[in-house]
């Protein structure tokens, strides 16, 4: 058995604006495919290019897709009441990004698709992400580092933008 400790960067941006605009300034951003549908034709691509078109279809303007949504705070206002600050997490990614860390350090399968958590809190919309190079530097690898920082960089430029 072993055991590997990672410690891991968090970057966050707070936003002023409301938390609905900022959910949706990130939808207008990451494609929503159907996610059957999406399932579906990857399995039916024949080739590494069919592949690439199919994910390619499925992205939004940022490169990033969403696979899940969990709307925590529906959950906890179910307890405390409608006037709970809401919290949501995205799971979002491009499987284009995620085959490049992975050939390199399988272990980065675990950490992509990625999340993003939009909560709001008295100083305003917290907008969240942790850091695939955080999550990669134990592995040492260059390659997988490299394309690590570039889905980072892209990542908090999506945040950033989301916050407006």
């Amino acid at each position: 058995m072993a055991i590997r400790p990672i410690a891991v960067e968090r970057f966050s941006v707070i936003s002023s604006k409301p938390f609905d605009e900022v959910v949706q300034a990130l939808d207008a951003a990451v494609g929503h495919p159907d996610m059957r549908e999406f399932g579906k034709n990857v399995t039916e691509a024949k080739s590494w290019p069919e592949f690439e078109n199919v994910v390619q279809a499925a992205l939004g303007p940022a490169g990033f897709m969403e696979f899940l949504r969990f709307n925590h705070g529906y959950m906890i206002a179910k307890d405390h009441g409608p006037t709970t600050p809401r919290i949501l997490r995205l799971v979002v990614g491009n499987p284009l990004i995620m085959k490049r860390m992975a050939e390199h350090v399988p272990d980065a399968g675990s950490y992509a698709p990625v999340t993003i958590l939009i909560d709001e809190r008295n100083d305003g919309v917290h907008i969240s992400y942790d850091l695939m190079a955080s999550y990669l530097a134990p592995y040492g690898n260059l390659a997988a580092s490299q394309v690590a920082r570039e889905l980072d960089s892209k990542v908090e430029a999506l945040l950033t933008a989301a916050a407006g």
